[in-house]
């Protein structure tokens, strides 16, 4: 992505995380995107196509929080995994999945769905490697999802119940 993309899904997903994705109009986003209207449309020429872009922005700044520089010890991996998931629904998601709430907002939209399931299947997928557990990346993604959905309503105690869960996973 060049500097102006970048900076452009940057503000796309501020915006959409405040404000949701049905609420806020154009003039809103290319505010939060900090660039004209010519160059918001030159870089996302459709609204579906600045919630993309601010989804494929979040996707990589998740993956990087989560999975760089993790332990080398695989089961500290697995709680460490937790952990950063947790940090970042604290800070970064405190009312929910965004890309869940993208797929609310347009279920039609093969490509939103295509994304969701990207994301999922590659956070499970770099855990799973991550924690020596490939054969239960469903196992996983189960829990992740546990954790992620019900963050708004039990916060950090869904993290404790994710590291249960999570415990007896991994191979020695």
């Amino acid at each position: 992505m060049t500097d102006t993309a970048t900076k452009i899904a940057a503000g796309l997903e501020q915006a959409f995380v405040e404000f949701g994705f049905a609420e806020p109009p154009v003039e809103a986003l290319r505010e939060a995107a900090g660039v004209s209207m010519r160059t918001l449309y030159k870089y996302t020429p459709s609204r579906s196509e600045m919630v993309l872009s601010a989804l494929e922005h979040r996707h990589r700044r998740y993956l990087h929080h989560v999975f760089d520089g993790l332990p080398g010890s695989k089961a500290e991996a697995l709680d460490e995994i937790i952990a950063r998931i947790a940090q970042w629904m604290a800070q970064e998601a405190p009312r929910g999945c965004l890309f869940h709430a993208a797929v609310a907002a347009a279920p039609q939209d093969a490509r939103l769905r295509e994304l969701l399931k990207r994301h999922k299947g590659e956070v499970a997928a770099r855990a799973a490697k991550a924690a020596g557990a490939e054969d239960r990346e469903m196992d996983l993604s189960l829990i992740f999802e546990g954790l992620t959905q019900s963050w708004p309503l039990h916060g950090s105690a869904a993290a404790g119940c994710a590291r249960r869960l999570a415990g007896g996973l991994c191979p020695g």
